[in-house]
């Protein structure tokens, strides 16, 4: 009986990274392949114990060669074929908190939101003690070679949301497991961010509680059902 009690416990330590959030908002996109450079965006909203589905499916892109386990609050399988890390233009699959929105223009909304400069930068450099973070490049020692801005000319990042993957922003990114990913504005694949049109963006923001501990829950759609009952 002991052998079996410890068998249980170690196969849920694998199952979980961390311990989940009492969240009663989710952001689930799906893809029908590990390979696949799109899919949908449905949200989810808990009310009396029940999920309901909260506005209309948003046809998205994301990484140009299609997902990878990134890492979240989610465990990532053993045996895990395809497994997110910088540069090879896969979005992050797993269980994701979502940190702040952020824009390049103050927007009136309840969820904490942003306004970034020209130089704010996302840095990528994986020889970089500021990789994976957000930084005021006026107000750090400059140590990165390559960088996102968080502000330029295109509407990219007009409007966003700053996925935790990876520790984005606190300690613990690991080097090289992928950096700076974000839901915000494209219409086309990604690095691996997941991308839709401004209006999806800012209604997504505008719905946004941060009192719900809203979660992404993305993969395949094979994956997502597994992942949802994590979080149920």
């Amino acid at each position: 009986m002991r052998k079996i009690l410890l068998t249980v416990t170690l196969l849920l330590s694998f199952m979980y990274a961390e311990k989940l959030p009492d969240t009663r908002q989710l952001i689930v996109v799906t893809t029908q392949g590990w390979n696949d450079n799109s899919g949908r965006l449905q949200r989810y909203e808990k009310s009396h114990g029940k999920w309901h589905k909260v506005g209309q499916t948003i046809y998205i892109k994301l990484g140009r060669n299609g997902l990878g386990w990134g890492r979240g609050l989610h465990t990532i399988p053993k045996d895990a074929r395809y497994i997110k890390k910088e540069g090879d233009g896969r979005a992050p699959a797993g269980i994701f908190e979502l940190k702040q929105a952020f824009g390049y223009a103050p927007f009136d909304v309840k969820y904490p939101y942003r306004v970034y400069k020209e130089t704010d930068h996302c840095v990528d450099d994986v020889h970089s003690k500021l990789y994976n973070k957000i930084v005021d490049s006026t107000k750090v020692k400059v140590d990165y070679k390559s960088k996102e801005h968080m502000k330029f000319p295109k509407n990219y990042y007009k409007y966003g949301v700053v996925v935790n993957h990876n520790h984005i922003d606190e300690a613990g990114a690991v080097p090289g497991a992928g950096s700076c990913i974000f839901i915000h504005i494209k219409d086309i694949p990604t690095a691996g961010c997941t991308v839709m049109d401004e209006k999806s963006i800012k209604e997504i923001i505008q719905w946004l509680d941060a009192k719900k501990h809203p979660l992404l829950v993305q993969g395949t759609e094979e994956v997502v059902k597994g992942l949802l009952h994590q979080v149920q």
